[in-house]
C-alpha cells in the first residue's frame, strides 16, 4: 500500500466521521449558547423585577404589597402609584417580548411560568386591574391582549372566591 493510498483512505475516514462528528459538535455548542444567552435573558429580566420591589419597599405609604382592601390614597399617592404601576407593566411587556413563544421548549416554559405567575399575582389586586387598560395604550397589542386574559381570570377566581 503506497502513501497516497494512505493519505487517500485517511482522507475519506475524516470525511465520513470527521465530518459528521463536527456538525453534532457545532449543532451542540449552538444549543448551549442558546440556552446561556435564554438564561442571560431570564437573569436580567430578574434583576429588573427586584429592582422593582425595591421600589415599591421606597414606597411604603402606597400599600403595594398588602393584601386586602388598602386604605384609600391621596392624589400624590395615586400618582406614584400609577407610576409604579406603568413601570411594572413595561417589564411585564418586557418579558413576554423577550420570553414567551406560542410553542416553546419545556425549559423556556419554566422560564416563562415564573412571569406568568407574577403578572397573576399583580392581576389579582384589583387597583392594579382596573388602571390596566390605561396602562395598556401603545403597548405591544399581543402583550395587551395575553396580560388582559390573565387580568380577567383572576377577576374571575376573585369573584368565585
Amino acid at each position: 500500500m503506497s502513501f497516497l493510498t494512505i493519505l487517500e483512505i485517511a482522507s475519506y475516514m475524516v470525511t465520513i466521521i470527521g465530518l459528521p462528528y463536527a456538525i453534532v459538535i457545532y449543532v451542540h455548542e449552538q444549543r448551549l449558547a442558546e440556552q446561556r444567552d435564554e438564561e442571560a435573558v431570564y437573569l436580567a429580566l430578574i434583576d429588573e423585577y427586584v429592582r422593582f420591589q425595591k421600589l415599591i419597599l421606597e414606597h411604603p405609604d402606597l400599600h403595594l404589597r398588602m393584601i386586602g382592601t388598602a386604605p384609600p390614597l391621596n392624589d400624590d399617592q395615586q400618582e406614584r402609584r400609577l407610576i409604579i404601576f406603568d413601570i411594572l407593566v413595561s417589564l411585564f411587556e418586557r418579558a413576554y417580548i423577550l420570553v414567551y413563544e406560542e410553542v416553546m421548549h419545556p425549559r423556556q416554559q419554566r422560564l416563562w411560568r415564573s412571569w406568568e405567575g407574577y403578572m397573576r399575582e399583580w392581576c389579582r389586586r384589583e387597583e392594579f386591574r382596573t388602571t390596566l387598560p390605561l396602562l395598556l395604550e401603545g403597548e405591544d397589542s399581543d402583550f395587551a391582549m395575553h396580560i388582559s386574559r390573565i387580568a380577567a381570570q383572576e377577576a374571575v377566581r376573585k369573584q368565585a372566591g
